[in-house]
């Protein structure tokens, strides 16, 4: 998977896409890494803009890859730094995005590895079972763990979602030293056979 090209960003449910590609879904809380986790995935450094201010990603953002598949780079939730008001508009244009007849096929909910599930990833959890999404759930910056605290760390996920297998939709990776990357890549040639 070389080639990848970002398509536009969406700031209104009316602006999607048209073409139906399939689509692989990133959603997960403010700066749990996901620009990180597209650019060190395909190997392009400014790809996906990232910040260390969380909430940075305000929109809908679609990568076409291959030209077979898009990837949705989600906006952020939790800690952004944004009014109550804009943080109900990005709930409803993700509630919103969910809901049109979207071809997703892969949803990556993607974590922080260091912390428990907050109530706003269970939430979401619970959001992506009850509307029988395929879901892998992304253990990210594992580079952060030492191999005990990453197994421990495992573990509590599967605690709290315990329909997780690692290895199967429970899945590491981490940015900087490219762990994971391998199976994170052939899950997605499995997906699209690219």
């Amino acid at each position: 998977m070389k080639k990848i090209e970002f398509t536009k960003s969406v700031f209104n449910i009316n602006e999607l896409p048209k073409d139906n590609l399939p689509e692989i879904v990133l959603c997960g809380r403010s700066n749990v890494g996901k620009s990180s986790f597209i650019n060190s995935l395909f190997n392009k450094k400014n790809l996906a803009k990232t910040s260390s201010i969380p909430g940075k990603t305000r929109s809908i953002n679609f990568y076409k890859v291959e030209e077979k598949i898009y990837i949705v780079d989600l906006p952020g939730f939790g800690f952004a730094q944004v009014s109550k008001v804009e943080k109900e508009k990005w709930k409803k244009m993700i509630n919103d995005y969910f809901c049109s007849e979207r071809n997703i096929v892969m949803v990556f909910h993607i974590v922080d590895c260091r912390h428990k599930p907050m109530p706003l990833d269970i939430e979401l959890d619970s959001y992506l079972k009850s509307g029988n999404f395929n879901r892998t759930v992304i253990l990210n910056k594992v580079d952060k763990l030492k191999q005990g605290e990453l197994k421990k760390s495992q573990k509590v996920f599967v605690e709290y979602f315990n329909d997780l297998i690692p290895n199967e939709n429970l899945l590491i990776y981490s940015s900087i030293n490219g762990i994971g990357k391998v199976e994170i890549i052939q899950r997605f040639k499995k997906l699209f056979e690219i």
